[in-house]
């Protein structure tokens, strides 16, 4: 018979490791070598080898004995020769009571039934609003129609009624089988098939919910919208969600908002860009221009020899902060138009302009330039 490995160097940890630490290692090859799921050569062999290594570890007291003596502190227990451990044997060990603390019922071991017994919280919903530009900067009312899962009203959320204990598992919600293979016997629980888990069924099934214990309702919510709100922000109605099982707390529901763009309104975060265009006499000789903003309309200085691309910033005029309440700026962006159609006196205005001495630096040096080379 083959001499057994060191449990240490099964699991992968040194002498000194804390129990933390054990439980990580063999949490990961449980995951590598269960043979359930495991491709690996064998994984079946390994993952007993395994079991065997933690259960002893694991228990301060086994692990004492195995530092003292290795692994003769089992002989006459049958630990040595494989059987088991503490006059049980391994090969019929039911480790999902160690599956249970290690890895809840997340991965699929132990007493899943039992849980479902218990109270659960619902699950969240996302839904998708569409806002115009101004209820997103200013805040709205919005009735949002949508479909939820709600406690049944008629057997409040029991999916039945006259209910009594379940004769397949006998009220523990799971049903335990045996798997025999070459190396052994492995026991598993699942959830029982005939009361899913809860541990009881009913004399009288419920025609409303079918025997769910929840339904789907179609309802209308009124909801407010704060201002600022942007495409991708989100909003979280607590409790609105699904309905918890076995009564427990109801999901959340978040609203995500897509804002549609504006005609004339650029956003940038909470700042507001807006193009204004100019004539070539307005950009030459400076104007007052009428700038519409969100919050009403003033009167803005343009200067002289203005640009296209100039911005003139104008504080405190963009969009209110959905969090901290503060405004963003508003950006005044100009825009010179050249005329594409003239009258016979516009054009004979311009080539006597053209003919004058008003060019800028930028076009005297360009000039320069071209006459030199």
């Amino acid at each position: 018979m083959a001499e057994k490995k060191d449990y240490y160097e099964v699991l992968g940890v040194s002498k000194t490791a804390s129990q933390d630490e054990i439980k990580s290692a063999f949490r990961k090859l449980a995951k590598k070598y269960h043979p359930d799921i495991s491709k690996e050569p064998n994984a079946a062999e390994k993952f007993k080898e395994c079991q065997e290594a933690y259960e002893v570890l694991s228990d301060e007291n086994k692990r004492s004995q195995y530092d003292q003596f290795g692994h003769a502190a089992f002989d006459g227990m049958g630990g040595a020769g494989g059987s088991g451990f503490s006059g049980f044997s391994a090969s019929d060990f039911d480790f999902s009571d160690i599956f249970d603390n290690i890895f809840g019922n997340s991965f699929g071991f132990g007493s899943s039934g039992r849980q479902s017994n218990r109270k659960a919280r619902g699950d969240d919903r996302l839904i998708r609003v569409n806002l115009t530009f101004e209820e997103a900067v200013f805040g709205c009312e919005k009735e949002i129609n949508i479909d939820v899962v709600e406690e049944c009203d008629e057997c409040h959320g029991e999916g039945g009624f006259d209910s009594e204990t379940c004769s397949t598992c006998h009220g523990s919600g799971t049903v335990t089988k045996q798997q025999r293979s070459m190396f052994g016997n492995f026991m598993s629980r699942s959830v029982c098939p005939d009361c899913n888990g809860t541990g009881k069924t009913f004399k009288k099934k419920c025609n409303h919910c079918h025997g769910e214990g929840r339904v789907i309702k179609n309802k209308n919510l009124n909801v407010t919208i704060p201002a600022g709100v942007d495409t991708g922000n989100r909003l979280r109605l607590s409790g609105k969600g699904e309905a918890g099982i076995n009564g427990g707390p109801a999901g959340d529901l978040y609203l995500e908002f897509n804002v549609k763009e504006h005609k004339f309104y650029q956003r940038s975060d909470d700042d507001i860009y807006l193009k204004v265009p100019l004539t070539i006499a307005e950009a030459a000789l400076g104007c007052k221009k009428t700038i519409p903003t969100l919050y009403g309309n003033i009167r803005l200085n343009i200067p002289a020899g203005a640009n296209s691309g100039d911005k003139h910033r104008i504080k405190d005029k963009g969009v209110k902060n959905a969090t901290s309440k503060n405004k963003g700026d508003m950006y005044v962006v100009l825009d010179v138009q050249t005329p594409e159609s003239l009258t016979r006196d516009q054009k004979k205005l311009l080539e006597q302009l053209m003919n004058t001495d008003l060019e800028n630096t930028e076009i005297r040096k360009f000039n320069r330039f071209v006459k030199e080379n």
